[in-house]
């Protein structure tokens, strides 16, 4: 069990280097922001060689290294102890024993890019209603002392050692080579370039939930605890939810894997589509909230430690507001002008909660709405606990990123980055990039990085006034979010990953 007085002590969970990107949004309160200094703001990704999918060294400028990935990347980049670790697929094969379509979790070494070892995934038989094709993994593991945590294209939530198979077996999981083949098939043969499983715990045969087209989460890491978003969703006719008692957030045991309780909002029967959202944390007058965008449009607050109700052990909401204003859910879901579900993480920055609302990309463009919330307040703090909202934006996927002087930065599905006061909501200015944008912006040394649907990765200044300081076409989509981790700023494409600094 939980010592429960060291949680707060324990919020940024990382016993890695001061200058790693450990897991999505670097610390607990998923702010996308970095103290690190020194960082270029312009580079070239290079070009390809003739006939090849291997870039150039020698055309590239203030790139260190280039990664191939599969031919979609969704799962964003950590930094830890001198791995980097990237969710992809398997177009591009690393065992030869497995050339379909899988979901694979890649290792690589931090100063040359090299490959180390891979999570194989195999597809969920029952196809693309769960687990769509070439999607490959969605989440950006969290690591902490030697163990990767994240959450398969199967809907498990799983625990990884670091080293992989390199460093042999450590149990009790042992029948990764079944794992790999996949259920029901012969055992493949597992090697140094295998991941190590420690735990794993599915959530389709465990909790019965229903994921739409895809299992995601990046998971929060609280003392003991494992906390993650279920993905549970409607099913392929998008009117039928087929396991609305579901849990949409719960607690595993770190060490164990075991289930230690689920929230007990009662979501299940009010989900839109799906649940995107991870959670993050803060200390709130003195305690541990654990904040959770909801697929029903609601931003939520819980508490960690798991309380016994019955036979029962729920994670308490504490406080919850609809993030949708008024007007927006006389639509049906999901109409341009109508309600929508939070997909972004919640931020908390200065005893304040920022999120944004939207949809699934495959929805188009639409209203959205801006909010920043007040967590000291509990109940039903719609009326009472937004301290402001902005409506100008978009429907948007993005996770804000908040400087130090208070600037948020945030970008919009229909390709806008909006500047604004963190404290009161005043818009300083907006910059259209002409492209949808999926990830979020970075805050580094006084700049802004974020990567559009088209290519494009554009650096601003990090000001009060607009200043646009370079675009670079990255030659693929960027789905994902830039991150920075020890002077080495990490672009992924859907094909490649660039870590970029002086050479």
């Amino acid at each position: 069990m939980i010592k429960f007085l060291l949680l707060s002590a324990l919020l940024f969970t990382t016993t890695a280097r001061a200058g790693d990107w450990p897991q999505w949004g670097r610390t607990n309160e998923r702010n996308m922001s970095s103290p690190e200094t020194g960082l270029p703001d312009t580079f070239d990704p290079g070009k390809f060689k003739l006939g090849s999918d291997e870039i150039d060294p020698a055309t590239t400028k203030n790139v260190k290294w280039v990664a191939k990935l599969g031919s979609q990347s969704f799962g964003n980049v950590t930094v830890a102890d001198g791995k980097v670790f990237v969710g992809t697929n398997n177009a591009s094969p690393r065992d030869l024993q497995y050339q379909d379509d899988r979901g694979i979790l890649m290792c690589l070494d931090e100063k040359t890019g090299g490959f180390q070892w891979q999570l194989v995934a195999p597809k969920l038989a029952s196809g693309k209603v769960n687990d769509w094709e070439f999607l490959g993994i969605l989440s950006s593991p969290a690591v902490e002392d030697g163990r990767v945590y994240l959450v398969t294209n199967r809907c498990e939530v799983m625990c990884l050692t670091a080293d992989g198979l390199a460093k042999g077996n450590t149990g009790p999981f042992t029948t990764e080579a079944q794992y790999v083949a996949g259920p029901g098939k012969p055992p493949g043969k597992t090697g140094p370039s295998d991941a190590d499983i420690v735990w794993r715990y599915d959530m389709m045969d465990e909790l019965g939930v229903f994921p739409h087209n895809a299992s995601n989460c990046n998971v929060l890491i609280l003392g003991d605890e494992i906390i993650s978003s279920t993905s549970n969703g409607m099913d392929w006719t998008h009117t039928n939810i087929p396991s609305p008692n579901a849990p949409s957030l719960i607690a595993l045991d770190k060490k164990t894997g075991k289930l230690l309780g689920e929230d007990d909002a009662g979501i299940g029967p009010k989900i839109f589509h799906g649940i995107w959202c991870s959670p993050s944390a803060g200390e709130v007058n003195g305690k541990t909230q654990v904040f959770f965008g909801g697929p029903d449009g609601f931003l939520y607050a819980f508490d960690p430690k798991p309380a016994k109700e019955g036979d029962d052990l729920h994670l308490k909401k504490i406080w919850w507001c609809d993030a949708n204003p008024d007007g927006y859910r006389a639509a049906k879901y999901p109409a341009a002008e109508g309600p929508s579900e939070i997909n972004a993480t919640p931020v908390f920055w200065k005893n304040r909660v920022y999120v944004a609302i939207g949809q699934d990309p495959e929805h188009g463009e639409g209203i959205g709405n801006l909010i920043c919330v007040d967590p000291t307040k509990t109940g039903d703090i719609t009326k009472t606990g937004i301290v402001w909202s902005y409506n100008k934006i978009h429907r948007s996927l993005s996770t804000c990123a908040i400087t130090p002087d208070g600037l948020l930065f945030i970008g919009d599905f229909s390709g806008y980055l909006h500047c604004l006061d963190a404290e009161t909501g005043k818009v300083y200015w907006v910059h259209d990039l002409q492209s949808h944008i999926w990830g979020s912006p970075l805050y580094v040394d006084g700049k802004i990085y974020i990567g559009t649907e088209d290519g494009t990765v554009a650096v601003f200044a990090a000001s009060k006034e607009e200043k646009l300081i370079s675009k670079i076409d990255m030659g693929d989509p960027v789905y994902s979010t830039p991150v920075v981790a020890n002077g080495t700023i990490y672009v992924q494409t859907t094909t490649h990953l660039f870590a970029i600094g002086a050479k």
